[in-house]
């Protein structure tokens, strides 16, 4: 997917300035609140019109203010999955799912329903009223809808944003299977560091109406470190789980890791702060923390005053985060070697 814009669209007080160039098949725009994220979805999908510029999607022309083009939304071919699902309350799971697909040209159907429906485990919910769905089946029907209408590109506008942290990330998964199986290529707006970090590879980050930086997750997690309240976010896969003294027991690679709260079956995606990694350069003598890893320091890293030190353990990579003045005393530099204690209580379950 290439997408080409060049768009300024003033709201009130509010400008919106952006220029890009995208290329990708999982880009992710990045903003908080009020930056002017949904309105670029808007203008890309034909819901709003830009006041002056271009967007070119796949070397079609959606909008141009000099050769006075403005393609109808129902003429671009691109679906959107917003923060509430937005499903016809009137219609069944199986007439919201096939609303789009109905309408879409014979010569455009590439996707059978029967897979996606599948691939969603939508297929005891199809005679259901949408009013009798849970948050995360509404989002997966939504998706799913998005889908059959069977879009060269998909937008999804902060569409985990309305769930609990739980429903959020089973939901992830789906998301990212579907454009896999089917090989569409989307734009993934939130102001979730974690979700960027899950769900792209190439990252616009917009701020005041502005594109401040194209970038990609690994270092948009480290740009924003000093600034998010939980710094740097490891997501880490954990494997295998052992009860062992009221605590879970993970396979990290060749590593193992004692967590307080987990599952006892199976593969957990978990969220550790860098905040939460303390660092010793000798061996504590004691100590009250259940994780103590020897780790080589490979690289360091600054954002905003605040240090971050990236840790090889046994392969497998950490972000810790000091301030500069620790780093200093401890006198770390690259290849030193540290032992670094984690609480079993620092590390979240996400799914």
């Amino acid at each position: 997917m290439k997408l080409y814009i060049d768009v300024e669209k003033k709201l009130g007080e509010f400008s919106l300035q952006v220029k890009a160039d995208v290329s990708g098949e999982r880009t992710g725009i990045f903003g908080e609140s009020g930056s002017g994220k949904s309105t670029l979805v808007h203008l890309i999908s034909g819901l709003m019109q830009p006041d002056k510029g271009e967007i070119v999607l796949d070397e079609t022309c959606l909008f141009s203010s000099r050769k006075k083009i403005n393609l109808a939304p129902e003429e671009r071919r691109i679906a959107i999955v917003f923060q509430q699902a937005m499903l016809f309350p009137h219609m069944s799971v199986k007439k919201n799912l096939f609303y789009g697909y109905k309408r879409c040209h014979s010569e455009n159907r590439r996707i059978k329903a029967e897979t996606l429906i599948d691939l969603l485990k939508l297929q005891p919910l199809l005679q259901r009223g949408v009013k009798n769905l849970s948050g995360g089946e509404k989002q997966r029907v939504a998706l799913g809808r998005a889908i059959l209408a069977n879009p060269r590109l998909l937008l999804m506008d902060e569409p985990l944003s309305a769930l609990d942290d739980r429903l959020r990330f089973q939901i992830i998964p789906y998301l990212r299977s579907v454009s896999e199986e089917f090989r569409i290529p989307y734009l993934f707006i939130s102001h979730s560091l974690t979700e960027m970090q899950l769900m792209t590879d190439h990252i616009l980050a917009i701020k005041n109406g502005r594109c401040m930086e194209e970038t990609t997750p690994e270092q948009l997690a480290r740009n924003w470190m000093a600034q998010s309240p939980k710094g740097y976010l490891n997501l880490l896969r954990l494997a295998d789980p052992v009860k062992q003294n009221g605590l879970f027991a993970y396979r990290w690679g060749k590593n193992t890791l004692l967590v307080s709260g987990g599952d006892a079956t199976g593969e957990s995606l978990f969220e550790l702060s860098s905040r939460e990694i303390i660092l010793f350069k000798k061996h504590p003598e004691a100590i009250s923390a259940r994780n103590l890893l020897d780790c080589t320091v490979t690289e360091m890293f600054e954002s905003d005053g605040r240090i971050g030190i990236v840790l090889s353990v046994n392969g497998e990579k950490l972000v810790a985060e000091i301030v500069r003045s620790a780093a200093e005393e401890l006198h770390i530099t690259i290849h030193s070697t540290l032992f670094a204690a984690i609480k079993a209580s620092s590390f979240r379950m996400l799914a």
